[in-house]
């Protein structure tokens, strides 16, 4: 809990120097006229962000300043509060001050860190509550009236109060989320059309995952077909030789000669041994290279009809990674994205009728509600009516009668109901 200890007013008004001392609770401040309790009651205004007026300021002075020390616990709402706005809290004490010049300049402090005096003002409510001598007006208020029925109904109130508030704040959002429907519905269509369209080119083209980087590879393998098969010719003639050429070396032919010299002589060193292993290992490698070799020549097909269809298939992928994704797997994904989409559009009718059929529900709940609730208030308002009569007999005004009646509103909201509060009537004889 906060609480304001002490206040310090120099140069305010007819106050040269004076300290308030304050305690948790009422405090009532007295005095004759001149006295300087308006002085008083305007520092506490200052302290806690009011408006700074410079023709406050004592004649002769500079500034007025007026400094407070607020007693706060951990996790107290001006604790917290000081702390986001850099200042310090010691010992659990909380210093505070203002400072209005002559010329009109305002400066605010809180915890020892200047701060926008609207941070001061944040602090109000939980600090002080002033009381004037017109604050009886505030009562002629129905809201205020119907506030005082309520606090004093307490249990009785409460429950209806908090069932009639659910009802109507779900009776808000219904509207809300109704309103936006049919608002939007034009948009909406729009939307769902766009996703139709959308939705149909990909599956007139029907992609499959991957299908772009495969269709990419074998059109470059297509288009250089030739270049392939001779460069696969030459390195198979390289590898395993060529028949028409009966006086070329080829490197199989090569390395097994080497291989035969080496196992000629492998018992008498396990070093040259090993190397003979390992020129056998290449010998068996080249041989396996050449035969795949003279496979991929024979498979290459430099069909153009099949190139034609390639290059044709992928100008219809890339007509849809233009609009709809960087790849086919994006476009795919896109897919499914807007199908969900468009199956929440399309079942915006039937969403709109759910909710029509809810709000209409809700509005004759809370009818019931409403009129639970001002029966409650109602039964209170007789006891509250007798417990301020009994009251006021003890203040001297023996004859005084007090009457409650309950008005209804045309406009319901979720803190009064139906009610638009409580009318009092002070009457005697």
């Amino acid at each position: 809990m906060s609480v304001l200890e002490e206040m310090r007013i120099r140069s305010l008004g007819v106050i040269d120097d004076a300290v308030v001392e304050l305690s948790p609770g009422f405090t009532a401040v007295t005095g004759e006229t001149g006295a300087g309790k308006t002085m008083v009651v305007t520092s506490l205004g200052l302290l806690l962000g009011g408006r700074a007026d410079p023709a406050l300021v004592r004649i002769g002075a500079k500034a007025a300043v007026v400094e407070g020390r607020i007693t706060v616990s951990p996790g107290d709402a001006a604790a917290v509060r000081a702390e986001e706005a850099g200042g310090e809290v010691e010992d659990g004490a909380l210093l505070v001050s203002r400072t209005v010049s002559a010329e009109g300049r305002s400066r605010a402090h809180l915890g020892g860190r200047s701060v926008p005096v609207g941070v001061l003002a944040e602090l109000a409510d939980e600090l002080v509550a002033v009381h004037g001598q017109t604050d009886q007006q505030g009562l002629l208020k129905p809201a205020r009236q119907r506030q005082a029925l309520d606090r004093y109904a307490g249990a009785g109130v409460d429950g209806p109060l908090t069932t009639y508030a659910a009802a109507y704040r779900r009776l808000r959002a219904v509207v809300a989320e109704l309103d936006e429907l049919t608002v939007r519905a034009r948009e909406r269509a729009q939307e769902a059309d766009l996703l139709r369209f959308g939705l149909d080119e990909v599956a007139a083209v029907e992609p499959l995952p991957g299908e772009d980087t495969e269709l990419a590879a074998e059109a470059e393998r297509l288009g250089h077909a030739e270049a392939l098969a001779s460069a696969a010719a030459l390195a198979h003639a390289a590898l395993a030789g060529d028949p028409e050429d009966q006086e070329g070396v080829d490197a199989t032919t090569v390395v097994a000669a080497a291989g035969r010299s080496l196992d000629a002589v492998r018992a008498h060193d396990p070093a040259l041994a090993a190397l003979a292993d390992r020129t056998g290992e290449i010998s068996i490698l080249l041989a396996d290279v050449a035969g795949e070799l003279a496979g991929y020549a024979d498979q290459l097909d430099a069909d153009p009809l099949r190139l034609a269809a390639v290059e044709e298939r992928r100008a219809a992928l890339t007509a849809l990674t233009r609009k709809y994704g960087e790849d086919i797997a994006s476009v795919l994904a896109w897919a499914q994205e807007g199908a969900s989409r468009l199956t929440e559009l399309e079942g915006d009718d039937d969403r709109i009728g759910e909710l029509t059929a809810e709000r209409d529900a809700l509005r004759d709940e809370l009818s019931v509600l409403g009129q639970q609730l001002t029966d409650a208030r109602t039964e209170a308002a007789d006891r509250f009516a007798a417990a301020v009569t009994e009251e006021l007999a003890s203040l001297a005004m023996p004859h005084a009668r007090v009457s409650f009646a309950i008005g209804q509103s045309e406009a319901p909201d979720e803190a009064s109901g139906i009610d638009i509060g409580g009318r009092s009537v002070l009457y005697g004889p």
